[in-house]
């Protein structure tokens, strides 16, 4: 009763070439987050969106090499990189709602400036 796992083509096969394509992808996803970060200092909704970007690329290198591999661990990671990504994004909509419930701006550089 027991059902062979080899047997199961469980993974999509990629080709070199459309590795390094996607590769290539990952690469810029990941450093328009960080472009995105060190450019933009001044809304904290944009840092959390471009934070997700680079979270969203290691998600999917961690994919490629688990298809060029041929193992199902990278798929692993990706889930729980994904399940860390939604509850970081949902701890920091509550902090900047409790932000602008309580100074009214979402500006960093008030913040920032803030001693104490």
């Amino acid at each position: 009763m027991f059902i062979n796992v080899e047997y199961i083509p469980f993974i999509y096969k990629i080709s070199q070439s459309t590795f390094s394509d996607f590769t290539n992808i990952n690469l810029f996803l990941f450093f328009l987050g960080i472009y995105g970060i060190l450019i933009n200092r001044r809304n904290i909704i944009i840092i959390l969106l471009f934070f997700e970007v680079i979270l969203l690329a290691c998600s999917l290198n961690f994919l490629d090499f688990s298809s060029i591999l041929d193992n199902a661990l990278g798929q692993i990671f990706s889930i729980y990189i994904l399940t860390i990504a939604g509850s970081e994004v949902s701890l920091g909509l509550a902090f900047v709602i409790l932000l602008f419930r309580v100074k009214g701006l979402l500006n960093l550089t008030f913040f920032l400036s803030l001693k104490g």
